[in-house]
C-alpha cells in the first residue's frame, strides 16, 4: 500500500516541483523593471543608469547585468507577478489572521461564493438529470432538446452572466438567486450528457432479459437503467461543480459585487493589488479541489455501498 501510495503521489509531486520552479524563476524577469526603478529611487547602482536605457534590456538580462536586485524581486509590493511565497502569505492573513465576518476574511468571500455555487449547482444537477430521463424516454425530447442543450453551451458566459443579472435585477431578484442561475447553467449541461451516455449504457442483453421477465419501464428504469448511470453522473458531478463554482464568480464581475471571490478579484484589479488577486484565485482553486475531494469521497462510498467498487 506505501509503495501505491508513493508511486500515486511522486508523479504529482513532481509536476507540482516543477510548476513552482518555473513560477519562481519566472518573477525575477517579471519584476526585474520594477525592481531596477525602486532601485534606482534608492540611490542603488544599476546599469545601464537611465531609466530609458533599462526599457531596452529584458527583464533576465537586466537582472543578470545586477544581481543585487535579483532577491528583490520576490519581495515587490505590486509586483507584475507574485512570489509563491507572497501569495502564501496573503493567504494565511486573509484566511487565519482575519474574523470571518470581516470583508478583508477570504472565508467570509468564500461562503458567499460557495452558498451560489451549492444552490446552483443543485438546481442545475436536479435540471439535468431531469432532462436526462425526459431524453431517454422520449424520442421527441431526444431529437429536440439535446441540441437545443448542446447550443446553449456555445453561448460565451461572460456575455450572458450580465444579460441573466439585468434581466432577472428588473423583476426583482438579486443577490443569491441571480448567481445561481448563472451556475446552474454551466452545471446542467454535464450533468445531461453523463446522464443520457449513463441511463444508455446497458446492454441489449440486459434490456431483453428484464422483457423477458416482463418487466415495466419504471421497473427497468430503477432496476437497470439507474443503477447503471451512477458512475457516470459522478464523472458529471465532478465536472459540474467546477462549472457551478465559475459561474458563481463569473455572476459577481459584471455588478460590482461586494462579496465573494469575484469582488476579491475586482478590489485587487482596481486597486492594483495583484496579491489580493492572486489569493482569491488561488481560494477559489483550492473550494474546488475541496468540493470534488468531498464528491469523490461521496462516489466511493455509494458505489461501495453498490458493489460496484471505486471507479
Amino acid at each position: 500500500m506505501a509503495m501505491t501510495k508513493g508511486g500515486t503521489f511522486l508523479p504529482v509531486l513532481t509536476v507540482v516541483a516543477a510548476i513552482l520552479l518555473f513560477w519562481t524563476l519566472a518573477v525575477i524577469p517579471m519584476n526585474a523593471h520594477l525592481t531596477a526603478d525602486q532601485a534606482a529611487r534608492d540611490d542603488m547602482v544599476i546599469t545601464p543608469e537611465s531609466a530609458a536605457d533599462r526599457q531596452d534590456y529584458l527583464g533576465l538580462t537586466l537582472a543578470l547585468k545586477n544581481p543585487a536586485i535579483i532577491p528583490l524581486t520576490f519581495v515587490q509590493v505590486r509586483p507584475r507577478l507574485p512570489s509563491p511565497h507572497q501569495i502564501a502569505a496573503e493567504l494565511y492573513n486573509t484566511v487565519f489572521t482575519q474574523k470571518i465576518t470581516s470583508r478583508r476574511s477570504l472565508v467570509y468571500h468564500g461562503w458567499v461564493t460557495l452558498s451560489a455555487t451549492l444552490l446552483g449547482f443543485v438546481i442545475g444537477t436536479a435540471l439535468g438529470v431531469l432532462l436526462a430521463i425526459g431524453i431517454v424516454h422520449n424520442k421527441t425530447m431526444d431529437k429536440s432538446v439535446m441540441p437545443w442543450a448542446i447550443v446553449s453551451q456555445t453561448i460565451p458566459i461572460l456575455a450572458l452572466a450580465p444579460m441573466i443579472i439585468v434581466i432577472l435585477g428588473s423583476i426583482g431578484i438579486q443577490g443569491l438567486l441571480p448567481k445561481s442561475v448563472i451556475s446552474a447553467y454551466l452545471s446542467f449541461f454535464p450533468v445531461v450528457v453523463g446522464m443520457v451516455k449513463g441511463l444508455r449504457s446497458p446492454d441489449a442483453m440486459q434490456l431483453d432479459l428484464l422483457h423477458t421477465y416482463n418487466a415495466s419501464d419504471g421497473q427497468g428504469f430503477w432496476k437497470l437503467r439507474l443503477p447503471a448511470s451512477i458512475p457516470y453522473l459522478f464523472a458529471s458531478l465532478k465536472i459540474g461543480i467546477s462549472a457551478a463554482l465559475v459561474g458563481a464568480i463569473v455572476g459577481e464581475l459584471p455588478t460590482g459585487a461586494k462579496a465573494g471571490f469575484g469582488a476579491r478579484m475586482l478590489v485587487g484589479d482596481q486597486y492594483g493589488q495583484p496579491l489580493v488577486t492572486w489569493a482569491a484565485l488561488f481560494a477559489a482553486a483550492i473550494t474546488a479541489a475541496g468540493l470534488l475531494a468531498i464528491l469523490g469521497l461521496i462516489e466511493r462510498r455509494t458505489l461501495r455501498q453498490m458493489g460496484m467498487g471505486a471507479a
